[in-house]
């Protein structure tokens, strides 16, 4: 059986620690999932309510876990860790089993247009193929509209590998391999 996702731990200027459904950690992903830049691409600006039942549900099963990086201890970027095999995102491409798929939005416009994915995300595919060696490639899918995303993970080691088209969105499929050869 494949287990759920594994955090990496991450130590330095950038951390990763797991969302609570209630509390500070709600208020600020409803407020950022509600931001227009993020609501355009992520279509989840949900009400509060709607959020809480959609982390904790993430927090209860084997598929997802809703994770803030932080800046120095300040929240800057939520991301999504999950395991492709359990998301549609793996009937799209040659998934393997113990793929790990981020999620990610950049939720307070300070922190737009300033490296942070391309900064961000490469540490943690880094970070997650250390913490599972089971897995050989980290993978995102942002709309092929989100432009700037792309360029960023492009620019940060990821391999855009096609579009792939999901029930929601066209997407870029951009991949961070353990080695060349763990390419799709």
């Amino acid at each position: 059986m494949i287990p759920a996702p594994i955090l990496p731990v991450l130590t330095g200027d950038w951390t990763l620690r797991q969302v609570s459904p209630d509390g500070d950690d709600l208020d600020l992903v409803h407020r950022w999932m509600n931001e227009p830049h993020v609501s355009r691409f992520w279509k989840q600006d949900w009400p509060k309510d709607k959020w809480r039942e959609e982390l904790t549900g993430q927090l209860s099963g084997d598929h997802s876990r809703p994770c803030f990086l932080l800046k120095d201890g300040e929240p800057v970027v939520y991301v999504e860790i999950y395991r492709v095999v359990r998301d549609q995102l793996a009937a799209a491409y040659g998934s393997r089993p113990h793929d790990v798929g981020v999620h990610l939005a950049i939720g307070d416009p300070k922190w737009t247009g300033r490296g942070v994915a391309s900064t961000t995300m490469p540490l943690l595919a880094k970070a997650l193929l250390a913490a599972d060696e089971s897995c050989t490639r980290v993978v995102l899918e942002p709309d092929v509209r989100n432009v700037p995303a792309i360029r960023a993970l492009r620019s940060g080691g990821f391999h855009h590998r096609g579009e792939v088209t999901l029930p929601n969105k066209t997407a870029a499929l951009l991949v961070y391999p353990r080695t060349e050869e763990d390419l799709p």
